[in-house]
């Protein structure tokens, strides 16, 4: 009687079993499928501090530093790990230099690239981020990889949609607006600007240091702005709550976006751009995220934001309210206008 009890209890024990992989297989054949899973963050964390020196959606001879993609083919090659490629990354970040260096040719086209206050947690997840999947490459890249270097190798990474490929040409070029939805229009109109804005801002930065990058944001940051409104044939504005010029105060429409968006940015929501339809015209929003780079004319006054450059900001704009930011907050929004 036990022994028969005891092969019961085993066959039901090997039958839980069963279903509970047969379960799992389930699962994980889902989640291959296209089940949704969470976003690496390095993802996102690349996007929001790399990208606007490194954007992918940049124009070739606009571009500031090497696009992503470009770096990790630099560094990865068959024989490299994970922990070595993250390990390089954390390395080249907290002393740039260039012995440590594999791309000395974009050195030699950018400069070297300043120091940035990034912690190494950040730094780690976004070289994981890479190392792992497909990075999205410029519309340009693999012609001007070709005429660098020949066929392009292939590189580790998952494959991810192919983002960024097909026709499309840089800012001013005939195809500027080929046909997009409103959404796609917004988020061209806010990315190319930044871009420009960033590329310019780097610029002074990599030649002159912070204070002459204050200086240039003075004087130069709004007739950017408005170039890049013509050429898109748009109204662009970045205003915010919290002004550094009073020209970029929100006003009371904008206000409440920005709220809603510190909102979506403190919950760890997925961000998307607010459209408002007035007639033959559509108003995009766009939030405004800090990274490190910009705490350094816009953190805490004796952190991250040197007393030197304090005193400049001061003399520059006696009304400032644009410091105390940390990391990932809402600056601001990108306030866009234009007609369907």
């Amino acid at each position: 009687m036990k022994l028969s009890l005891l092969f019961i209890a085993i066959l039901l024990l090997s039958a839980c079993k069963n279903n509970r992989d047969e379960y799992l297989g389930t699962a994980q054949m889902h989640a291959v499928e296209g089940m949704p899973t969470q976003e690496h963050p390095g993802k996102k964390l690349m996007e929001n501090n790399c990208n606007i020196c490194h954007n992918p959606k940049t124009a070739e001879e606009s571009i500031i530093a090497p696009p992503m993609v470009a770096v990790k083919m630099h560094y990865i090659s068959e024989e490299t790990t994970k922990a070595e490629f993250v390990d390089a990354m954390v390395a080249w970040t907290k002393e740039p230099s260039v012995a440590k260096s594999k791309m000395p040719g974009a050195i030699k086209k950018f400069g070297l690239m300043p120091y940035q206050f990034y912690p190494e947690k950040t730094i780690r997840q976004i070289a994981d981020y890479m190392f792992d999947n497909e990075i999205e490459k410029p519309v340009w890249f693999d012609a001007h990889y070709k005429k660098m270097h020949g066929d392009r190798p292939k590189m580790k990474g998952k494959k991810s949609n192919s983002r960024g490929k097909g026709k499309q040409k840089g800012i001013g070029e005939n195809n500027l607006f080929e046909q997009h939805s409103s959404k796609e229009r917004g988020m061209q109109i806010a990315q190319t600007t930044k871009a420009e804005l960033g590329k310019n801002l780097m610029g002074q930065i990599q030649k002159n240091g912070v204070i002459e990058a204050l200086n240039f944001c003075n004087v130069q940051a709004m007739p950017i702005t408005d170039s890049m409104a013509t050429i898109h044939k748009a109204t662009i504005k970045r205003v915010t709550d919290k002004p550094r010029n009073p020209k970029n105060t929100a006003n009371s429409q904008e206000l409440e976006f920005i709220n809603q968006f510190k909102t979506q940015i403190a919950t760890g929501r997925e961000v998307e751009p607010i459209l408002v339809k007035k007639g033959n015209n559509t108003e995009f929003y766009l939030p405004i995220v800090t990274n490190t780079m910009c705490l350094q004319c816009h953190g805490t006054p004796g952190k991250e934001l040197e007393t030197i450059t304090l005193a400049k900001i001061k003399q520059l704009y006696p009304l400032d309210m644009a410091t105390g930011y940390s990391e990932n907050e809402v600056r601001g929004i990108w306030s866009i206008n234009f007609n369907n």
